[in-house]
Order: C-alpha cells, then structure tokens, then sequence
C-alpha cells in the first residue's frame, strides 16, 4: 500500500482511538459508554466485541476498562451462568449472544494478561450455561429470534453468528475436542425440501453455495448470507482455506452486483443479503418500520461488520483485496449524520445511497477499524490464528 493510504489510516486510527478514549467512562459505574453521546449505556455484546480492537491498541486505559467490563459481568452472572444484556444490569437477560462473547473475551484477555485462571469460576459457569443450550443435547446452541445483535431480524434455532463464537470460546479456551464436534455440526447441510428424516441432524452448509446459512432448524432454514456469521467462519477456521477463498469470490460477486443494480453505493458488503422485501416469506410486518430493505439488519452498512470483513480477507490471504477494503472503510468512518464531527464512526450506513445511520462515534465501530487495520498492517489476525491452525487443509 502506498504511503499516502496509511497517511490516512493512521489519521483515522488516531480518531479511533480519540472515540475509545471519550466513551471509556459513562455514567453507569464508570463503565465504558456505548456510543459517544446517543448510548451512554454500557450495552455487553458492544462492548465485548470491542476487545478485539481494545486488545491491539495495548493502550492500558482501554485494556484495564475491558477487564472491569468483563469482572462487572462477572458479578452479575446469575447462578446458572448466564450473561446479562447490560454490564451492569443483572436483570437484563435473555440474550443468546452475550454468554458466548463473555467467554470468548475471557480468553482473549487470558491470552494477551498471561492470567490462565482469570474469571475461572465465571467462565465455568458459563461453559455450562452454554451446554444447556443444545435442544438436540449435542453441540450446536440455539436461540429465540431477535435474541442476539439483530434486535430486528429474526433468526430461529441454530443461528451461525452465535455458533461461530461457541467454536472460537472452545478454540481459544483449550475445549479443542469440542470445538471439532461443533466445526463438524456446522459442516452438515441445512435440510431443504420440507423433509427431515429419522437420525438426519441439520447443519449450516448450503448446497452449491460457499458460504454457511444464516440460521437452520429442523425444516426450516435461512439461505440469506450473514456477512458478520461468515467473516468468523473464516477467521476462526471453521471454513477451510478452500472454502473461504471461494467465499469471498462469491461475497465480491455479489456485491458487484448489487451495485450493478443500484442496491449497493459503497465498496464494502450489507451485513445481509438478498435484502428481505415485502411479500418475502421472511418479512415480518415490524420491518416496514424499523427494518426496511438495505436497512439496519436487513442490509445496512454497519463499520465494526465490514472491519471483521476485512480481517477475515486477510485471513484468507486476500492482501491486496484487505487493503482496498480497509481503505474504502476508511472513507466511510468519515461520514457523519450531523455534520458535526470529521470521523463519524456511525452504527449503520444505508446500503443504497451511503448515507449515515444510527449513533455517531460507535465503540465497536472504532474497535473493528483499529483492529482491521492492524490485521491489515501485520497481515495476521490477532486471536484467531491459533484457531485457524487447527483446521483442515481443504
């Protein structure tokens, strides 16, 4: 990359770390706040995925702000080991996502303190917590809709963002002979048809396509591609190299296409896709307000998704790609719906015209790019390439 691209990088990333810096200390209890100014609340599953770009800065302030995070979740685990939805809110419960970031943190930060016992307790009750969640008492976990980061799109049952971090926790935890047993689950394919026969487990892989379905159950499937449940499939080496080249030829493909039919004004994937329309089999009447096609959920842009896309490029050997990515996510984190700031960070762009959405000066948003840009910069994927080790060849 030329010299005048990280000129901009490393301008962007000096703003990241500003935003870091300001939402450090909200008003609840001193936990780090969600956005700059819209959600002061410290919301777990943000904050949580925020690590990954907290864990490359080693600034000690934001290192010592995510320990606090993950010993206040601790204290307020409930005694089966579930995490609340809120750091600091015991009572906010009933996520599907929470639990499984909880313990994936814990051992990113094990891993970058040294402390191999670190939350022991905690993270065992949360291993549990997490077993319970089989229905078929096996390996892949299940979960209600609207259970996990898409508080406006459904996904039922066996969800591939949730499974893809129940295999990483089990990676990065040392759980290798279950974490194999998930990566196998995952590898079955999702049942079409109508049809599921006596002893036929559904899974996540979709016939003729290389990508993983977005969510499985029983009969019931959905085929639509989940840009943020596939980038973790590659990173954490649930897809082999094989499968996750062939992935993001398809993922570019498609995008091209989309912007082709003026579906799609930036160089960087929606979170979802095809969009869900109405008359859709999956559309569901709430949409029309909060979810409409190239939207939120149902497609929008959303910064801390596309700094895992690029991440999981480079985790593909997909260098020079990674690059154009990060610089394209580069010019978007400029964008702001006030006006009132030179780096947006904003939650969500609309796909088809680029235009600013939700809060501005996002923590994840600021998260993801920084750790984008290292993975971009070292060309490693800090946390997951031990996991990708262990993966098969082909």
């Amino acid at each position: 990359m030329e010299a005048s691209s990280w000129l901009t990088i490393n301008a962007a990333r000096d703003a990241a770390l500003k935003v870091l810096l300001h939402n450090v200390n909200g008003p609840f209890h001193g936990l780090p706040r969600t956005a700059g100014w819209g959600y002061p609340e410290p919301y777990t599953r943000d904050l949580l995925l925020s690590f990954l770009g907290v864990g490359v800065t080693g600034n000690p302030v934001l290192i010592n702000s995510i320990r606090k995070v993950l010993e206040t979740l601790a204290k307020n685990q409930t005694p089966h080991g579930h995490i609340p939805s809120l750091v600091h809110d015991k009572q906010d419960l009933g996520a599907s996502d929470t639990t499984p970031l909880f313990l994936l943190a814990a051992g990113m930060y094990r891993k970058l303190s040294g402390n191999e016992q670190f939350l022991e307790e905690a993270v065992n009750r949360s291993l549990q917590w997490m077993e319970y969640q089989s229905p078929s008492d096996r390996y892949l976990v299940a979960q209600q809709p609207t259970s996990d980061w898409r508080d406006e799109q459904w996904v039922l049952g066996y969800g591939l963002f949730v499974n893809t971090l129940v295999y990483s926790y089990l990676r990065i935890l040392g759980h290798h002979e279950r974490a194999e047993k998930v990566r196998q689950a995952m590898g079955r394919f999702t049942i079409t048809g109508g049809v599921q026969h006596r002893h036929v487990h559904e899974g996540l892989v979709v016939k003729h396509k290389p990508y993983y379905a977005m969510w499985s159950y029983k009969v019931l499937s959905s085929e639509r591609f989940d840009l943020l449940g596939n980038s973790l499939a590659i990173l954490s080496g649930i897809a082999a190299p094989t499968r996750a080249a062939e992935m993001v030829s398809w993922i570019e493909d498609e995008c091209a296409e989309l912007i082709k039919n003026n579906q799609l004004a930036v160089k960087l994937p929606p979170n979802f896709f095809p969009y869900t329309k109405p008359g859709d089999n999956d559309w569901h009447e709430r949409y029309a307000s909060f979810n409409l096609p190239g939207e939120y959920h149902n497609g929008g842009i959303w910064p801390f998704i596309c700094g895992f896309y690029v991440a999981a490029l480079v985790a593909a050997k997909k260098y020079r790609l990674a690059e154009e990515k990060l610089l394209e996510l580069t010019r978007i984190i400029t964008i702001s719906n006030s006006g009132t700031v030179d780096y947006g960070f904003n939650e969500w762009l609309k796909a088809q015209d680029g235009t600013a959405k939700g809060q501005e000066w996002q923590t994840w948003s600021a998260a993801l790019y920084l750790y984008a840009a290292k993975c971009v910069e070292e060309r490693r994927t800090p946390f997951f390439e031990e996991m990708r080790m262990r993966q098969p060849v082909s």
